[in-house]
């Protein structure tokens, strides 16, 4: 009876992943107060907003401490690691880039820590390196941001990130000789290049001051020109605004060259007026195409005095116009429809347009007035990416995957609407053994809500499968089915993944998304709840077998569920997230999430709607919270880790039950993008093993 009893104790104590109970760094609480329209609200972690102090740094070596102390100690997270590097180890490509008679494209030849750039002249050409993106740091953390090629194919710009920081260099290259010239520009963010001539625009920022570079306030970008060959300091200024810092341009020119267009976009506010120079008529001033910041509008590309634009002006799901640069008339061509127009580019006299249908993407082509004239058959429902072309290409190369499709390169022969493949992938997972499909569940609302489900076949729907739920809802994205090699270990280990298009996302168009954001954005975590107990009541996982992850916006959706229906879940992924509503417009590019969000500077009503589902604000004690790792880098600039360390500091100060609470913050890293292949095997091995550990999960390996 006595070995029974150990026996039944060792085993709730694997399930709720923990020995012994976790003593947290201290942290120290100040008497801080701040008052909202009569309201004052207490931010005891206010401290913490420092990321530069040695007392935070303290704070963040001590917590890494505990967080890899307690992963150490999972029995077979080494065996998952292993088996990650395992099926990571395979040939990765993007699709060929034309520019004159080069292509260039990206290849990993498997646990690189960064993807390499080759060059090849012709399609059938030899693949030579171009640029290796190695080289650039000795840990692997500096990454290529974003490339530019100039129109007569003679250079290329490329922007460098140092540890995942927002904030870019660019640096240009000579492409016939591959000598990298003298340019180097500073303080670049959210910007790419734009070639006119011997020199491209781009955008860029005052430079911040020394130790403020993650955490100044990024308003009033500039926008320059530099010509190649010279020192940054002899660009000129093509656009400042210092009387409305609320305003913010980007400067593109036309593939023809002949346009220079100006998107003008305004702080809170969801559309862009658009303005455009006839280079070819000496145009000194831009001159309105349309004006008014309540719709959006981009360029597709011009034929002769005709600019075709994609817009949501009087149509939720976007559509395309036409705009005459001779009478300034405008004019319908591609109508609404019932899917939403997600892209559209013109080549050889007809549109290539991307539809998306319940989150998945079809593909057709369409004559310039509007009529279609076939659709370009996909292998299966999934996601496409670089279904574009120039005026003039006859062939192009584009990205597709699936969740149980690993990515390919197709290959389109626009003129004669050939599809063939080019690349497969190498990946070895036999996808045979499972199957996806699509479900509608209802909201708390009643509203319909689309979620992808993953697993193997013959899933036995007793409740007691380790299911991952990953959702984002916000910011007019939409997530689609593409394949994870992450996700093995989940599939394998008998699991289920489960993907929730939530309201706030673009799945469905302008009016779902503006169902997420500011007053409704409760709907998005309302959403996220029922899409969990859809699971459970479906028999897919129990609460005791559910996991939920998010990342940045899905950061914020993960603290706020967890607050709001703890019981609900056994382990949380709050990553990288935005914590603290109150304040998120006071840091780097916070102030532009304003659209989404709305703001606590604003108004009463938005201020009070913030304060009732601020995670950081809204945790309580007396709730048993699921085992929940946080995640933030020391670099991020765009979230600032300050949201992740105040959020954990009173979660682990308010929260007195059993299971872990942690941080694990990464070093030398930034907001997700550009971080090395090591960098990512390691986290996603610490993921899984912290999910498996905490639901009492043993993996097959």
């Amino acid at each position: 009876m006595k070995k029974l009893l150990l026996v039944l104790i060792i085993a709730s104590f694997a399930v709720s992943g923990y020995a012994q109970k976790l003593v947290y760094p201290e942290a120290r609480k100040v008497d801080h107060t701040d008052e909202y329209f009569g309201t004052k609200v207490a931010d005891p972690y206010r401290w913490m907003e420092d990321d530069k102090s040695d007392e935070i740094k303290d704070w963040v070596k001590k917590e890494n401490e505990v967080t890899f102390a307690y992963l150490d100690k999972i029995p077979y997270r080494d065996k998952i690691r292993a088996r990650l590097n395992e099926v990571w180890n395979y040939p990765k490509y993007t699709a060929p880039n034309k520019a004159g008679e080069y292509y260039f494209f990206y290849k990993n030849d498997g646990l690189q820590n960064q993807s390499m750039l080759y060059i090849q002249k012709g399609i059938d050409g030899t693949p030579e390196l171009f640029l290796d993106p190695n080289k650039l740091s000795d840990d692997g953390t500096s990454s290529i941001s974003t490339t530019s090629i100039s129109k007569d194919a003679k250079y290329f710009v490329y922007g460098v990130s140092k540890a995942g920081s927002d904030w870019n260099e660019f640096f240009v290259i000579d492409i016939a000789t591959k000598t990298k010239l003298s340019d180097h520009l500073q303080w670049v963010k959210f910007s790419g290049a734009s070639w006119y001539g011997n020199g491209f625009y781009y955008n860029r920022y005052d430079a911040p001051e020394t130790g403020k570079e993650l955490t100044s306030k990024n308003e009033s970008p500039k926008v320059y020109y530099h010509v190649v060959g010279t020192d940054q300091s002899e660009d000129k200024l093509i656009y400042e605004d210092k009387e409305h810092p609320e305003l913010s341009a980007g400067i593109y020119t036309s593939e023809d060259q002949r346009f220079l267009y100006m998107s003008v976009g305004k702080k809170g506010e969801n559309g862009n007026e658009l303005y455009y120079k006839d280079l070819s008529k000496g145009d000194k001033e831009f001159k309105p195409i349309v004006k008014g910041f309540e719709t959006d509008y981009s360029v597709i590309n011009n034929i002769d005095d005709v600019i075709y634009l994609f817009t949501n002006k009087d149509a939720p799901k976007n559509k395309v116009i036409k705009f005459s640069t001779k009478d300034n008339s405008i004019t319908e061509v591609i109508s609404e429809k019932s899917e939403v127009l997600s892209g559209a580019s013109i080549s050889q006299g007809r549109f290539l347009v991307q539809y998306m249908k319940d989150a998945s993407d079809r593909i057709y082509t369409y004559d310039l007035n509007g009529k279609l004239i076939t659709e370009v058959q996909l292998p299966t429902f999934g996601t496409v990416s670089g279904f574009n072309a120039d005026l003039s290409e006859k062939e192009i190369y584009f990205a597709f995957t699936s969740f149980l499709y690993p990515a390919v390169i197709l290959k389109y022969d626009i003129v004669n609407n050939k599809l063939s493949m080019y690349r497969k992938s190498e990946v070895k997972f036999d996808a045979d053994k499972y199957e996806t499909k699509q479900v509608f569940y209802s909201s708390k609302d009643g509203k319909k809500i689309p979620m992808f489900i993953v697993h193997k076949k013959g899933l036995k729907l007793d409740g007691n499968n380790p299911t991952l739920l990953y959702a984002y809802g916000g910011f007019n994205i939409s997530l689609k089915p593409t394949f994870s090699t992450s996700n093995i270990i989940l599939l394998e280990n008998g699991g289920v993944y489960a993907l929730a298009n939530l309201r706030g996302g673009g799945e469905y168009g302008e009016d779902w998304h503006q169902g997420g954001t500011k007053l409704n954005k409760q709907n998005v975590f309302d959403d996220f709840i029922a899409a969990g107990e859809y699971l459970v009541s479906n028999g897919y996982t129990s609460s005791q077998k559910l996991a939920v992850e998010g990342g940045s916006n899905g950061g914020l959706l993960i603290g706020a569920v967890i607050n709001q229906r703890p019981d609900l879940f056994r382990v949380a992924f709050p990553a990288v997230g935005v914590m603290d509503m109150l304040r998120f417009q006071k840091f780097t590019i916070g102030w532009a999430w304003v659209t989404d969000y709305g703001s606590s500077d604003d108004n009463e009503t938005q201020f009070k709607y913030l304060l009732g589902y601020s995670p950081y604000h809204n945790i309580k004690s007396g709730i048993n919270y699921p085992a929940t790792m946080v995640t933030t880098s020391d670099h991020d600039d765009r979230v600032v880790p300050a949201h992740s360390f105040k959020y954990a500091a009173r979660l682990q100060e308010l929260y007195k039950g059993d299971n872990p609470v942690l941080i694990r913050i990464e070093v030398n890293a930034g907001h997700g993008a550009g971080r090395p292949t090591k960098m990512v095997i390691d986290a996603i091995t610490d993921k899984w093993s912290f999910m498996f550990y905490n639901m009492g999960v043993t993996p097959i390996y």
